[in-house]
């Protein structure tokens, strides 16, 4: 009775598993708020939100994952904002105030199973390398407009290319000389 009893438990947790596994790429979308446009289509998993090419700079950002998100967004005169939950908004809307970095990180049962990786389109810079699980992507101190996000979902263990450039740059202002 036991074994039986271990025997069920064991294929429903892995049912679970893998059910968890097949469709939390299909729940995860996200969305730019880019200036003189507004708010853009919501795109999914390793699409591109934001503009290329268009010198526009992203002022803010939401993503829905109800599995477990958090993110959180360097401002321009603002600085590193609170970490926003999935649905809410990272940045600003309306202000005029450019997005110059973000750090975003799983939460939940997602963590366990996934790494989140994110690159973001940089002024002046273009593509930077990606980050990873809470990891700053843009610039900070650098007066640069964050364009464009893209965002990736990687089962763990799964090997995944970063590229050859970082991920993200700073620039310390006021820093004394000696």
């Amino acid at each position: 009775m036991i074994f039986m009893f271990r025997k069920l438990f064991a294929a429903t947790l892995l049912t679970a598993i893998i059910f968890f596994a097949q469709n939390v790429s299909a729940q995860f979308s996200y969305q730019a708020n880019v200036e003189g446009i507004g708010w853009l289509q919501s795109v999914g998993a390793g699409k591109i939100a934001g503009t290329v090419g268009e010198s526009r700079r992203m002022e803010a950002l939401i993503i829905n994952f109800d599995d477990g998100i958090k993110y959180s967004a360097h401002i321009q005169n603002i600085g590193w904002q609170q970490w926003a939950n999935s649905g809410g908004i990272a940045g600003t809307v309306g202000q005029g105030l450019r997005m110059e970095a973000i750090k975003i990180q799983l939460t939940g049962q997602s963590e366990q199973y996934y790494d989140i990786y994110y690159r973001a389109h940089v002024q002046n810079a273009g593509w930077l390398g990606w980050a990873k699980n809470g990891e700053p992507a843009g610039s900070a101190g650098a007066s640069l407009r964050m364009e464009a996000i893209q965002i990736q979902l990687v089962k763990k263990g799964t090997l995944f290319e970063r590229g050859n450039k970082p991920a993200f740059y700073q620039v310390l202002h006021n820093v004394p000389t000696v």
